[in-house]
């Protein structure tokens, strides 16, 4: 019985003590994915506020219809742990319908252009005037 109780603690004491480095960790990770998710909100705020209409496989839908897609997608993709980043949202969530593979457009000013492009652009504009 002292045997059992003897590594148990043992096994106790190793868990606190990873537990303990691990959450040396936890706030640099943390703040870098609140500056991704502030980003990606910018990036779904620009597409719900955006006068473009977006077409996705061959349906043009109105902006905000956009913005709740690409959030539903968004949320799929964050449960299975694959958006770490605005570029993993865009890359992920926003270039191409995952059924067809067709890739998203975007029509602004008669003018289609893929939403990767567009939202790429619209990070770095972001990240430029936060510098």
């Amino acid at each position: 019985m002292d045997g059992t109780v003897t590594r148990l603690r043992a096994v106790i004491a190793a868990t606190l003590l990873a537990c303990t480095s691990l959450s040396w960790a936890l706030p640099a990770r943390a703040e870098s994915n609140d500056a991704s998710q502030q980003e990606i909100a910018a990036l779904l705020s620009f597409v719900a506020h955006s006068s473009c209409t977006f077409v996705r496989n061959g349906t043009a839908y109105p902006a905000a219809q956009a913005e709740s897609h690409l959030e539903d997608k968004l949320h799929y993709l964050q449960g299975k742990g694959k958006v770490h980043s605005a570029e993993d949202f865009i890359q992920l969530a926003a270039t191409e319908s995952s059924m067809s593979g067709k890739p998203y457009l975007v029509r602004c000013d008669s003018k289609e252009r893929p939403s990767a492009d567009w939202l790429n652009e619209e990070l770095q504009r972001l990240r430029h005037a936060g510098s």
